[in-house]
Order: C-alpha cells, then structure tokens, then sequence
C-alpha cells in the first residue's frame, strides 16, 4: 500500500521586520504622490503647456480648420459704468466680450430673445461664455447650437442677435497670471470639435473667478 503523501505542517507567522513596519509609510507617500501626479494632469489639461494658460494656438488651429475666425484682445477694464440698454465706446470686439457692463448679469440660460450685450459681458467676466447665432443662421445649425448648449449648460448663454447675420459668435473673457484676453469665434458653420476646443480652453477663467456651481441655469 503506498505511502500517503506528508502533511507539512503550517509555517509560522514571522515577526514583521522593519521594513515591513514601515510599509504603510511607504503606501502614504505613494498615494500622495500619485494625487499630486493628477492635479498636475489636471491642470496642465485646463492651462496648456507649462501652466501658462490655455492653448490658444490649439484652439486657434481648430477653429480656422473648421473654417471659423478668432479674434483675441487684450481685455479692457471691467467697470460698471454702462446703463441698463446702454453700450460702450470703449468695447474692442463686436459683439463685446469684455470691458465696461452694466452692474447686473443676465441669467445664465438659452433664450430666443435678443439680450442687452452690456448684461451678458457681465456674464463673461464671471467665467461664463456666450453663443449668439445671427437672423441668417440655417435652422439645422441653430438645433445643432441648442444640441451643444444641452450638453455644456454650465456657465452658458445663448441668444440670437440679428446683426450677426449668417454666423454665430462665441465670446469668453479669461484671466489667468495677470494677463487678461478675451477671445471671440466667429463661424458660419457648425463644428462640435471646434466649438469643444473653444469651450474647453476659455470656460470658467473670468476675472471674477465663480465656482461652476454657481453659474448654473437659472442663477
């Protein structure tokens, strides 16, 4: 009859050396720096190289690709010195994106109005951006606007304005390291890929710096 095979006999659990004492230390500082290795993921993503800001030549690139145009100015100071229907001799982009407004924003939402420019440059210098679309626009591209500004509500105004004929404009005031610029896009045609790129370099980086939450629809 053959031999069963031997049982070994359970080992011993060994008194934990120093180095594995000092492995929760160690999984701390991985961690810790794994969490500083994403912020920096983060905000090179939102900043562009080295910090610096957003990716203008990018999203430069991929408007004038989608056959759009942008303008960038140097943003004027942001007083409160324009009346309710009033405008400003000072504005430098039509429509304006930056300088004097009127001391009450516009309510962040989709309208099928024209609305006060002075109101909505308010809107801009809280981090918001603007889609205005002229009296020309084809219906498909307008639905095609609406389409977008479901998906990125957050911090957005939309609204007609006649004058811009057969284009829609897309307008943001951005600070970032005290240097001041606002950008406007103007484009005849609808591009989800250029319209993203101008949305994710130019949101949320006014001078008068608002959590997202606070410029939901509505507010």
């Amino acid at each position: 009859m053959a031999d069963k095979p031997r049982v070994k006999a359970p080992k011993q659990r060994a008194t934990p050396s120093s180095d594995d004492s000092d492995r929760p230390r160690r999984l701390l500082l991985i961690g810790g720096l794994l969490a500083a290795l994403v912020v920096a993921a983060v905000l090179f993503a939102a900043f562009g190289r080295g910090g610096s800001g957003p990716d203008e030549v990018a999203v430069r690139a991929d408007l004038e690709a989608a056959g759009c145009t942008l303008k960038t100015v140097k943003a004027l100071s942001g007083d409160h010195s324009v009346s309710p229907g009033g405008v400003s001799d000072k504005w430098n982009t039509d429509p304006p994106t930056n300088g004097p407004h009127y001391g009450e924003a516009a309510i962040f939402g989709i309208y099928k109005e024209e609305l006060e420019p002075a109101r909505v440059v308010h809107d801009l210098e809280h981090g918001g951006i603007f889609i205005l679309y002229g009296d020309e626009v084809p219906d498909s591209a307008v639905q095609q606007l609406e389409a977008f500004y479901d998906d990125h509500k957050t911090g957005t105004i939309m609204a007609p304005l006649a004058r811009l004929g057969d284009e829609f404009a897309l307008g943001a005031w951005v600070a970032v390291g005290g240097d001041d610029k606002a950008h406007l896009a103007k484009c005849k045609s609808f591009s989800k890929g250029a319209v993203s790129s101008f949305f994710g370099a130019f949101q949320f980086l006014g001078p008068e710096r608002y959590d997202p939450s606070d410029l939901q629809p509505g507010a």
